[in-house]
């Protein structure tokens, strides 16, 4: 398995935008899997964010991960998110997701970010929290209950 920006792997756009869709629809602006693929167009950067990281082998994506500005917007002072996390079904399990979000939280840290924040819809925070998360609140966010959580990097 090897880790890439999307920017590397434009060809995978249609794939992720294809998950995201069929996952968070019921959370989503976008429409149709087209407007969801146009939206990732944003994403296609190797040093600023937004940017993604993908974990894949050979040619097939198994996962991704994005760096972005301001996911929610009832934290309009919280900047920088980790967000868009998510591994083909076929492939959970392998800590792939874990290996994605770690190589995600180094090149924020590269790019001078100091917190990056995080909106889970598991409540316990799950992987996040083994991986030094520290939750902040639960809201209701858009109908669904979610807890944020905090990551200060290192600098």
């Amino acid at each position: 398995m090897e880790l890439d920006f999307l920017a590397n792997n434009k060809n995978a756009v249609s794939t992720i935008a294809k998950w995201y869709f069929e996952e968070w629809s019921y959370l989503m602006k976008e429409n149709s899997i087209d407007e969801v693929e146009q939206n990732l167009q944003a994403y296609l950067n190797t040093d600023q964010i937004p940017l993604m990281i993908l974990a894949k082998r050979g040619a097939e994506v198994l996962g991704v991960a994005q760096l972005k500005f301001r996911e929610m917007d009832i934290y309009p002072e919280k900047e920088h998110w980790l967000g868009g996390v998510y591994v083909s079904k076929e492939y959970r399990g392998n800590r792939i997701a874990e290996k994605i979000i770690l190589e995600v939280i180094s090149i924020a840290q590269k790019l001078g970010v100091h917190t990056l924040y995080l909106q889970t819809e598991d409540l316990s925070g799950g992987l996040y929290r083994r991986l030094g998360w520290k939750p902040i609140e639960q809201v209701n966010y858009r109908g669904n209950d979610v807890l944020v959580m905090e990551k200060t990097i290192a600098r």
